[in-house]
């Protein structure tokens, strides 16, 4: 089984010419969230990460976490989050 969760684009503009910062070559990216327990080598549920650059789908890298390494992956978010200034929600 797999259920997809979220999926999205990051607000970066794309590089060229007519970007805010036209020496920004990073592109925009996406991502996506799903879980899954049809993993073999895995041993129990899976939390899927994928981040790929925004226009290159089936590119980018897959991270399958844990549940304990998906709260830590959460942590880190909330903490930049705060960091920042912003409030990390719920």
């Amino acid at each position: 089984m797999k259920q997809s969760i979220d999926f999205a684009l990051d607000d970066h503009p794309d590089p060229g010419p007519t970007a805010p910062d036209p020496d920004d070559d990073r592109p925009g990216s996406a991502w996506s969230v799903a879980v899954f327990d049809d993993c073999e080598a895995c041993a129990g549920v899976r939390v899927e990460l994928v981040v790929e650059d925004r226009g290159a789908p089936g590119t980018g890298v897959a991270a399958h976490l844990a549940p304990a390494a998906a709260r830590r992956l959460r942590a880190a978010i909330a903490t930049a989050l705060r960091t920042v200034g912003e409030d990390p929600g719920a």
